[in-house]
């Protein structure tokens, strides 16, 4: 038997508004068991070119100790 316990999602997104606005909605979801937020910079010449944030989401499915129904995930190219 194999049962999933946890996964970990990694985005990028423009604004440090976009990043709260993805955890807010992570937060919705029961299994959210933590996330992180870090700003990234790309420099060229000591000069910032580029900013992000990436956001981490870690989900927790079911308990290792005592794990509960047949989850399924499918990940599709281009769904959401």
């Amino acid at each position: 038997m194999k049962c999933l316990l946890e996964t970990t999602e990694v985005y990028r997104v423009d604004t440090d508004g976009e990043a709260k606005q993805l955890i807010e909605d992570a937060k919705q979801n029961s299994l959210l068991a933590k996330y992180n937020c870090i700003h990234k910079e790309k420099k060229i010449k000591g000069e910032v070119a580029e900013e992000w944030y990436r956001v981490t989401l870690t989900k927790k499915w079911s308990d290792e100790k005592d794990p509960c129904g047949d989850v399924r995930i499918e990940y599709k190219e281009g769904a959401f």
